[in-house]
């Protein structure tokens, strides 16, 4: 049968040799983490943040069909949305309203103009 954890002489061996050797201790040394002592990057929290991607939805509207009526579309099929023409167009990013805004043509493309911000709390400010 294989042995199993150490004996008392050898536990008291360790002790033994451990206290013959005292160190003294010493001080931590740490490189400098900006050795040039000027900030980098944006200093505000948000900065952070900058580069994250977000997905961005301009929403005209919407409508509720069944599957039967979405696979009878074709060209020049119309779907009447829940909004009026000329109404606020919502704006969400990653599914939250954040905006309202209308639509404007720039050249050839479609815009939105944000035209009121939405806060999470549901009042709205301008």
């Amino acid at each position: 049968m294989a042995k199993q954890g150490l004996t008392q002489e050898e536990i008291a061996a360790l002790f033994a040799s451990a206290g013959q050797e005292k160190r003294q201790p010493q001080a931590a040394a740490f490189p400098q983490l900006n050795p040039g002592g000027e900030a980098t990057g944006d200093p505000s929290p948000l900065g952070l943040l900058a580069d994250v991607e977000l997905e961005l939805t301009a929403e005209l509207g919407q409508t509720r069909r069944s599957l039967r009526e979405i696979l009878e579309l074709g060209p020049g099929s119309v779907l009447e949305l829940d909004k009026h023409a000329g109404e606020a167009v919502d704006i969400l990013v990653n599914g939250q309203l954040v905006a309202h805004g209308e639509v404007v043509v720039i050249g050839e493309n479609y815009g939105v103009r944000i035209t009121e911000l939405v806060n999470p709390e549901g009042s709205q400010g301008r």
